[in-house]
C-alpha cells in the first residue's frame, strides 16, 4: 500500500480546519477528493467518512480536555444523528435518482451557508462595537452549566445533519455549528466547536458502519489522507480552544462562504478568489474597527476644552512678570 504525499498535504489542511473550526470535513474533503484527485464521488463519500471517524476524536479529545464541550448538547445531538446517519448510508442506493438528490442537497446546503456566512460576519460586527473589543469576546472558557437545553429541537438538528453525513458527506457540521449557533446565543464559538466535534464521533461512526457495508471504501485513499488529517485536526483543536471567539467565528464565515461556493457549484478559481478576498477586506474592517475601539468614546466625540475662567488654579497670564 503506497502512501500519497499530496493526499498526505491534503488531508493535513482539512484536519486543521476541521480541528479550528468543528466543519468543513466533508464541504472540503469531499470536493478536494472529487475535483483535485479525480477520485469517484462513490468512493470519496465513502473514504471521507471513515476518514473522520479518526480524525474528529483527535479534535474533540482536545477541546473535552479544555472543557469547552456541552455534554448534554452532545447527548440530545447523538440521539438523533447516530440512527439518521446509519440509514442514510443505507438509503445511497435505495433511494431511485440518487444523483439528483444529491445534487439538491448540496444546492440547499451551499445556500443555506451563504446566509449563515452573511450573518456570521454581521454578527461579528455588532458583537466587537458592543464588546468595545476587537475580537468580539474574550478567550474561551468552560460551557456554562446552566445552559437550558431544547431537547426536541436538539434533536431534530441531529437527525437532519445524521442523514445528510449518510447521504452525501457534508453537513454535519455546517449544519450543527450554524445552527447551534442561533439555537444557544450563549455558547461561545469554541464551545460550540468543541460540542460539535465530540457528537460527531458516534455520528461519524454510525455512517462509517454503513459505508463500509454498503459504500465503495478504498483503504489506501483513507490512510493516506489520515496521515495529514489527524495530526492536523489536533492542531487546530489545539488553536480554537484557546482562540478568541471572534477569530474563530471570522474563520468559520470565510470557511462558510468558501463551502457555500463550492456546493452550489463554482469553478475553484472563484472560490479562491472570493476566499482572498474575503480574507483581506475583513482584516481590513477589523483593523479599522480595532483602531475605532482604541480610542476612548470622550476623546472621539467631546471637544476639547480649556481650563474655565473660574477654575481657582488657573494661572493669570498677565499677572506674569516678564
Amino acid at each position: 500500500m503506497m502512501v500519497d504525499l499530496p493526499l498526505v498535504l491534503g488531508g493535513l489542511v482539512v484536519g486543521f480546519v476541521v480541528g479550528l473550526t468543528g466543519m468543513g470535513g466533508g464541504a472540503l474533503m469531499t470536493p478536494m477528493l472529487i475535483f483535485v484527485f479525480r477520485v469517484d464521488p462513490l468512493v470519496a463519500v465513502s473514504s471521507d467518512v471513515v476518514a473522520s471517524l479518526f480524525m474528529k476524536p483527535a479534535g474533540a479529545w482536545v477541546h473535552l480536555r479544555r472543557r469547552t464541550v456541552n455534554l448534554p448538547l452532545v447527548g440530545w445531538l447523538c440521539l438523533g444523528s447516530v440512527p439518521a446517519a446509519f440509514s442514510g448510508a443505507l438509503l445511497i442506493k435505495a433511494i431511485p435518482f440518487g444523483d439528483q438528490l444529491d445534487t439538491v442537497l448540496r444546492y440547499v446546503l451551499g445556500v443555506a451557508l451563504l446566509l449563515a456566512s452573511f450573518g456570521l460576519v454581521v454578527r461579528a460586527v455588532l458583537q466587537m462595537v458592543r464588546a468595545r473589543s476587537a475580537f468580539g469576546e474574550g478567550p474561551a472558557a468552560p460551557s456554562a452549566p446552566e445552559l437550558v437545553v431544547r431537547p426536541l429541537p436538539t434533536v431534530l438538528l441531529g437527525a437532519v445533519a445524521g442523514l445528510m453525513v449518510g447521504l452525501t458527506s457534508v453537513g454535519a457540521g455546517s449544519v450543527i455549528i450554524v445552527i447551534l449557533l442561533l439555537m444557544y446565543p450563549a455558547l461561545k464559538a469554541s464551545q460550540v466547536v468543541g460540542t460539535d466535534l465530540v457528537q460527531a464521533v458516534p455520528l461519524v461512526a454510525a455512517a462509517s458502519v454503513g459505508h463500509l457495508l454498503y459504500g465503495d471504501f478504498s483503504l489506501g485513499l483513507t490512510v493516506s489522507l489520515l496521515i495529514g488529517a489527524i495530526p492536523g485536526a489536533w492542531f487546530g483543536a489545539h488553536v480554537s480552544s484557546r482562540a478568541p471567539g471572534g477569530i474563530i467565528r471570522r474563520a468559520l464565515a470565510i470557511l462558510l462562504l468558501a463551502s457555500s461556493l463550492k456546493l452550489l457549484g463554482a469553478p475553484l478559481w472563484l472560490v479562491l478568489v472570493a476566499a482572498g478576498s474575503s480574507l483581506v477586506g475583513g482584516n481590513l474592517v477589523w483593523v479599522w474597527v480595532r483602531r475605532r475601539l482604541a480610542t476612548p468614546v470622550t476623546e472621539r466625540t467631546a471637544p476639547r476644552t480649556l481650563t474655565a475662567p473660574d477654575d481657582p488654579t488657573r494661572i493669570d497670564e498677565s499677572s506674569r512678570k516678564p
